[in-house]
C-alpha cells in the first residue's frame, strides 16, 4: 500500500435507507452535518433515497418509492386512458 494517497479521515457512519429505516454502519469519509445515535453511540448520518434493502432488484418486491408526488401526478394526468384500457380487458 503506498503511503500518502489514501484519505485519513475514514470513520464510522451510519447510512439509513428513507424509504424503510434501514440503518447499516460501515466506514466511510462522506461528508455529513446529520447524526444519529444507535446503541447509545452517536454517528454521522447519511440519508439514501433507496439502498439494497429496498431496491426491487435486491428485495425482488415492486416498490414505488416518490418522494416528489410524480406516480400520483402521473396516474392523475392519465387516468381516462387507464380506465379505458381497463375497460378493454
Amino acid at each position: 500500500m503506498k503511503k500518502g494517497i489514501h484519505p485519513e479521515n475514514y470513520r464510522l457512519v451510519a447510512f439509513t435507507d428513507m424509504s424503510n429505516n434501514d440503518t447499516f454502519i460501515t466506514r466511510s469519509t462522506v461528508a455529513t452535518k446529520d447524526t444519529i445515535v444507535i446503541d447509545g453511540v452517536e454517528y454521522p448520518q447519511v440519508k439514501l433515497e433507496i439502498s439494497s434493502s429496498s431496491h426491487p432488484f435486491y428485495t425482488g418486491k415492486m416498490k414505488l418509492v416518490d418522494t416528489a408526488g410524480r406516480v400520483d401526478k402521473f396516474r392523475s394526468r392519465y387516468q381516462k386512458h387507464l380506465d379505458k384500457v381497463k375497460a378493454k380487458k
